[in-house]
């Protein structure tokens, strides 16, 4: 026996030591990896061998479904809709055994299982299955199909944004058992419209009614879309309902908590974190729940029977995903609707442009409060113009005209004061200085801009404009003036010395501030809600929201107003708001009037006759200018198909992040845009999508960036 062995059967001496030894022997082993079976002479299932699968590339040339062999082994497990992984990539070189062999892994869906394939040659076989739980269904697989054709993008792109996800702890957790249907609610606070009663009772009653509901404001919608909902589960259906940030899925969430009890919702969102988000949309998926309050990636949510798909808001950029294929909430929701049969409720205290053609269509019918109801509802709304400010010239150079001044100083006697201030960044487009009409081309009609401050041309087809007029009152003059909003809550703390200022933006946005009086400063979209209502309201810079330069300036101005004056008082309580807006501009009157769905419906006709969207369906190709060319050369358009541009493409700016659509930094890029008329938006998507697809499958160079319908074109 060695002195060292002698050493180790004394239990005192020499234990760390050999301790250290045996962990760093277990460090230095090499661990054999758990490698995916070639399955090389594996027997193959006796019914149905044949698994179609889906596999992850959201190149446009590969998608489609891809047929592999099903081992005997993987028969029980791989079943349509789970989660794969198969090796990809193969050539027809590699076959042994009748059998396909190498290639990458990679993951991908089960689609379906067939006797045989229509592939002639050799098939590989399925690597494993990476989960008995099936995820996509046949009626999720037909709704991303659907997108992915209408947006020209991949079916495989679409699932990324479809099924959330993998998480084993959440999988292996079983849902709860699904509740008996609730009895059908009362009309509560619907009662205030004339057709909100009978819209409830159609959903109660199992009917598939559409709606485009232009709400009161005040603190009632979370409550209203709770009922919606509810009224859908009493009939035995299943409700989604899509809002555009976590702070009102909140709401609606704590709205149809106190309505129904815990139990029969989900809520999805991206602040649940990874696993609580998987594990409630697998009860969804397995139908232990029947209703989704969620953001916008819950727009595909696979709900059980479904009867009701709402949006909330849907002007929100929040509804447009920026991945590719860039879907939009309001349009994947009406493809629900119409190919599920079921009812479609858009809701908001604006009415967009889309929203006033879908009734105009007749494919939705209007719900709406009588004047009288909102009267009651709605805050007293004071406008300041430009003619007022330079006779203050003392409110003018503290950028608070004596009118807001003094409605400020009274709202803090009753509560708290809401101040809107425009992000900034918002850069001016061009208008008529006389009469503030946009300036547009000649040719296209899009907007007019000065790069160079000095000489004009159009930003959607490039051609320069020499001899500029107005076409409504005929001036020569052009305005692209904005007044300053950086340090409004520095000048109002001075000028309110004993109220505390609070502010809400992008770094830090409040969910609710008291009901006591406080100076409330906040960019559009992050306002606080203020228990009790705000006293008042202060939207500030009103030409700088409204002098962008964007088509829907106009109506995103008056939205993003609505929204803030919407949580103020309604008059008989004393809320008052005042615009510091020319008071002839046309987002202006309509929030003195609170009509959206009259402005909206104004702006519907002028796009329908210069052929703007949404009345032409409309997209953007972006790229380097040879790649660009080529592509557009190589496209297949429909005969009616009118090519915009190309123009020039800013870059990013150093320091900032890279805005979707911008040029990479260092390169030039240039965007054409698109236009066709109405029914002609399928055969240009499939044209691009086409072109696109051959493309890549030629390896020719670099790549350009489609999408359809862009929220954003000048």
């Amino acid at each position: 026996m060695s002195s060292d062995n002698e050493r180790s059967e004394d239990p005192g001496t020499g234990a760390p030591e050999q301790l250290a030894l045996i962990r760093e022997t277990v460090r230095k082993a090499k661990v054999p990896r758990a490698k995916p079976r070639t399955w090389r002479g594996a027997a193959l299932a006796k019914e149905r061998p044949v698994a179609r699968v889906l596999v992850n590339k959201g190149v446009l040339h590969l998608d489609q479904y891809f047929d592999y062999a099903v081992p005997e082994e993987l028969d029980a497990d791989a079943q349509p809709g789970v989660r794969v992984r198969v090796r990809f990539g193969a050539g027809a070189r590699n076959v042994r055994g009748g059998r396909r062999e190498g290639g990458g892994l990679i993951d991908g869906f089960l689609v379906e299982r067939l006797t045989e394939s229509d592939y002639p040659g050799a098939l590989a076989a399925l690597a494993y299955v990476v989960s008995p739980e099936p995820v996509l269904g046949p009626e999720l697989l037909a709704l991303s199909r659907a997108v992915a054709d209408r947006y020209a993008g991949s079916l495989a792109d679409v699932l990324q944004l479809a099924v959330p996800p993998r998480n084993g702890r959440a999988e292996a957790k079983p849902s709860p058992e699904p509740l008996p249907p609730p009895p059908a609610p009362t009309a509560g606070s619907w009662e205030r419209y004339a057709q909100g009663p009978a819209f409830l009772r159609a959903l109660a009653e199992g009917g598939a009614p559409r709606a485009v509901w232009t709400a009161l404001p005040g603190p009632h919608w979370p409550e209203e879309i709770a009922r919606a909902m509810a009224a859908t589960l009493a009939s035995g259906r299943g409700a989604l309902v899509v809002v555009p940030d976590g702070r009102a899925a909140g709401r609606v969430d704590a709205a149809l908590t106190e309505l129904l009890g815990r139990g029969r919702h989900a809520l999805l969102t991206a602040d649940s974190g990874p696993e609580k988000r998987y594990r409630e949309w697998l009860a969804v998926r397995r139908g232990s729940v029947r209703a989704v309050v969620g953001t916008r990636a819950a727009m595909f949510a696979p709900v059980a029977d479904l009867g009701l798909v709402a949006v909330w808001d849907d002007g929100d950029s929040s509804h447009s995903d920026d991945n590719a294929p860039f879907p939009h909430v309001r349009e994947v929701l009406e493809l629900r609707a119409a190919y599920g049969r079921c009812a479609f409720l858009l809701g908001g205290t604006n009415c967009t442009v889309e929203a006033a053609q879908l009734v105009e269509s007749g494919w939705a019918l209007p719900l709406r409060a009588d004047r009288e109801q909102l009267r009651i509802a709605a805050p007293l709304v004071r406008t300041v113009g430009d003619g007022e400010l330079a006779r203050d010239g003392a409110a003018r150079a503290a950028r608070l005209p004596s009118l807001a001044w003094q409605t400020v100083r009274d709202g803090l006697r009753e509560g708290p004061v809401l101040v809107q201030v425009p992000r900034r960044g918002y850069a001016p487009r061009l208008a008529c200085e006389r009469c503030r009409e946009p300036a547009r081309c000649r040719h296209c009609a899009g907007p007019l801009q000065a790069p160079d401050q000095r000489d004009l041309d159009c930003a959607w087809c490039g051609r320069a404009e020499t001899a500029w007029h107005c076409v409504a009152c005929g001036g020569s003059r052009l305005r692209a003036q904005i007044v300053g909003a950086r340090r409004t809550a520095e000048e109002l703390g001075r000028a309110f010395p004993a109220v505390p200022v609070r502010t809400s933006g992008r770094d830090h946005i409040l969910d609710s501030v008291p009901d006591v009086p406080a100076l409330v400063v906040s960019t559009p979209g992050a306002e606080p809600v203020a228990e009790g209502g705000y006293a008042a309201a202060l939207l500030l810079d009103g030409w700088a929201m409204v002098g962008r330069p964007d088509l829907r300036a106009g109506e995103e101005a008056l939205r993003r107003w609505t929204a803030a004056a919407s949580l103020v008082r309604g008059q008989p309580e004393g809320g008052t708001v005042v615009i510091v807006a020319e008071p002839t501009l046309r987002p202006v009157q309509a929030l003195v009037r609170w009509d959206p769905v009259g402005h909206a419906r104004r702006e519907l006709a002028e796009r329908a006759e210069l052929g703007f969207p949404p009345v032409s369906r409309m997209a953007s190709v972006t790229g380097p200018p040879e790649a660009l060319a080529a592509f557009l050369t190589a496209a297949e358009l429909p005969p009616d198909a009118e090519v915009l541009g190309p123009v020039p493409v800013p870059g990013a700016e150093t320091g900032r992040p890279r805005r979707p659509g911008d040029a990479p930094p260092g390169e030039s890029w240039e965007r054409a845009l698109l236009r066709v008329p109405p029914g002609s938006g399928a055969a240009l998507a499939a044209a691009l999508k086409a072109a696109q697809a051959a493309r890549m499958a030629g390896g020719s160079g670099e790549q350009v960036r489609i999408r359809m319908d862009p929220p954003d074109i000048g």
